[in-house]
């Protein structure tokens, strides 16, 4: 038995040796383009900064720059373990190896049906943007089309992704600098304000007032997965060159890219806003901005930019999945038939071809979800993954299970120690959110303890999940 509590005996049920694994295309520059379209910074500043200016006003700043503090903890948990354990399986892949087989399974089950389900949501998205030029698009058609199109680029070979992942990065990062530009060029207020005065919308709606410390702590939430996504580049370590170290150089490059891309827009569009209560009152907050400071036609030209980067971000978001899904066959997580069909790799492309194509069409299938059923199954469950991150850095370094990783962090154990204290809080704050925080936690909660007994009475009964890598294949 290892440290990571495998064993040695194989099953049946295992897949077949000899399969051909995924190739080593990517350098380093094409994992990233990749990661940062996963995180999807334009996405964030016109989908999720919106909630968190709604919610502390200026005081935004604030929650975008220390959310921007506790990434850094996250980045550092995270090149760490991938510089150790650089597989396809990401997070369950991880965890397994540092934590143990059952809470590997948990965050399998947790990151599983998170993925599947964020698609949806963030493809949702085209459609709203989509509306400048078609007016009264289906938005859930729309959704499930573009979420089938980026299926059928995802299949191709992953260096033709990278390429195009970055040139459709390249039209979002554009548009973040236009909105950048906007807000600067004329300001309204100083950042001084923003830092010693920040101030939300007052009751009455048409006057602000001083935002409080607690508030802002409450937007901080909201802010940490706005960041989001810097850790999916672990997903490519099997197809990146000397991925050991090029991994955790792509988490931590990709988190300080993403807080800036995020946290500088957002700051123009405080600086720059012709009237706060106006915008605070916005329904699209960004649209009143850039319509406010320049014209309806940059409006559009916008809009449209964001609707690619949506596009990007769900093909980049499929690609992330799929190699998880094809790593759980490649483990044998599933009956033998099942695992084997995941775990196949198209002799030409050399992509897990049959789990991108499920991890797409189940996807598609989402987008036709209550968008609040989607909400609440997705809310938390990244917290439940950031702890079991956190404490396998713990335990890798206790269990020695971590040893050989080619990146160590600085100041061990500050970062996990810290963001287990932010996740806390985090924790507590959705708890006091009986509408959506609450029912998430409970649903998170719900998805563990499934996964928890699928693993105890079927997978481990059955002795068939094996911990693979690349050179399994």
């Amino acid at each position: 038995m290892t440290a990571s509590g495998t064993s040695p005996s194989r099953s049946t049920d295992t897949a077949p040796q000899g399969r051909p694994g995924l190739r080593r295309g990517l350098k380093m520059l094409g994992t990233l383009f990749i990661t940062l379209s996963a995180t999807t910074p334009a996405s964030s500043v016109f989908i999720i900064s919106p909630g968190v200016v709604s919610q502390a006003g200026t005081g935004a700043f604030w929650a975008f720059a220390v959310a921007g503090v506790v990434g850094v903890f996250m980045a550092l948990i995270y090149a760490e373990l991938s510089s150790a354990f650089p597989l396809s399986g990401g997070e369950y892949a991880i965890t397994a190896r540092a934590l143990g087989k059952l809470p590997g399974f948990v965050v399998l089950g947790l990151i599983l049906v998170t993925q599947l389900l964020i698609v949806a949501v963030i493809a949702l998205g085209v459609g709203t943007y989509l509306e400048v030029l078609f007016p009264h698009l289906d938005v859930a058609a729309t959704a499930a089309v573009t979420t089938l199109l980026a299926t059928a680029l995802a299949v191709f070979d992953i260096k033709l992704n990278a390429w195009v992942t970055g040139i459709f990065l390249a039209i979002e990062m554009v548009a973040l600098i236009v909105v950048s530009a906007l807000g600067f060029f004329h300001p309204k207020r100083s950042l001084g304000d923003l830092i010693a005065h920040p101030v939300a919308a007052a009751a009455s709606g048409s006057t602000v007032t001083a935002v409080g410390v607690g508030t802002i702590g409450a937007a901080t939430a909201v802010a940490i997965f706005a960041y989001n996504g810097y850790g999916s580049a672990v997903y490519f370590g099997e197809e990146t060159t000397d991925a050991p170290r090029n991994i955790s150089r792509t988490i931590l490059w990709a988190l300080a890219i993403t807080v800036f891309a995020e946290l500088i827009p957002t700051t123009a569009v405080l600086i720059g806003a012709p009237n706060l209560p106006s915008l605070f009152g916005a329904d699209n907050m960004m649209k009143y901005f850039i319509t406010a400071t320049s014209d309806s036609t940059v409006n559009d030209v916008i809009s449209l930019a964001v609707a690619v980067a949506i596009f990007n971000a769900v093909l980049a978001i499929i690609l992330v999945t799929a190699r998880m899904v094809f790593s759980t066959g490649r483990d044998a997580a599933w009956p033998g038939p099942a695992s084997r069909a995941l775990a196949a790799i198209h002799p030409r492309f050399g992509s897990p071809w049959i789990a991108t194509i499920l991890t797409g069409v189940v996807s598609a299938g989402f987008c036709f979800a209550d968008d609040t059923f989607l909400l609440v199954v997705t809310s938390t469950t990244i917290i439940a993954v950031y702890a079991a991150l956190a404490l396998s850095s713990i335990a890798g370094r206790r269990n020695g299970s971590t040893a050989h990783a080619a990146y160590r962090m600085p100041a061990w154990p500050l970062a996990p120690v810290l963001a287990l204290g932010a996740i806390g809080y985090v924790v507590y704050e959705n708890f006091q959110d009986p509408k959506v925080g609450r029912p998430s936690l409970w649903t998170t909660i719900g998805i563990a303890v499934v996964s928890a007994a699928y693993y105890l009475i079927v997978v481990r009964r059955r002795g068939a999940w094996e911990l693979k890598g690349a050179e399994d294949a």
